[in-house]
């Protein structure tokens, strides 16, 4: 089932995930329903915030991308509980980033090359890898949602307040998708 994409200025995505267990409920079907909306949504990473979800769940896809960068065919991912260690030796790349939770935003953000990654996938089998280049990026992306972090966080203050107005116009849900979305709606004041 295709899940709506939750967008920047809803709470879901400011909140700290928790760590997911072997008895999740429907933690199965969850996975297949980001499967489906990552695609649905032509993008090549969700996180379970990104689907209203406070956990430690993320998919990764990245094999559409094989014609331009052949290193990254039959790559996807279901990675449970990661944790991520930066080599701060590592080269900083910057490069333009987007995400589905802000749509018409795209930005450069400057990124270390290569990581460790330890995870969990879906058959609760460990996982342990280095990772560099693009794939790198993805994955740092995609985890930052489960640290209460987006990509325009990154950017300079400058930048920010270059692209203010666009980040509130997502706020106020004045965003056109080709994807179902759930916006922030205030409390109502009685």
């Amino acid at each position: 089932m295709v899940l709506p994409i939750y967008l920047y200025g809803h709470p879901v995505l400011r909140t700290e995930t928790q760590e997911v267990t072997p008895d999740y409920p429907d933690l199965d079907q969850l996975i297949q329903n980001m499967k489906e909306t990552m695609y649905a949504s032509d993008g090549i990473g969700i996180a379970a915030p990104q689907v209203g979800k406070s956990i430690r769940l993320i998919y990764i896809d990245v094999d559409v991308l094989k014609e331009d960068m052949p290193e990254l065919a039959g790559k996807s991912f279901v990675l449970i509980n990661p944790v991520i260690t930066v080599d701060e030796t590592s080269q900083v790349v910057s490069r333009e980033e987007g995400c589905l939770s802000l749509p018409g935003i795209h930005e450069k953000v400057t990124r270390h090359d290569r990581i460790h990654v330890k995870w969990t996938d879906e058959n609760w089998q460990q996982h342990e890898q280095d990772i560099e280049g693009f794939l790198a990026r993805v994955f740092q992306h995609e985890y930052d949602h489960l640290e209460k972090t987006v990509f325009v966080d990154h950017l300079t203050p400058i930048r920010k307040q270059l692209i203010k107005a666009k980040l509130m116009n997502i706020v106020k849900g004045k965003v056109n998708c080709d994807y179902r979305t759930v916006g922030y709606k205030p409390a109502k004041k009685h």
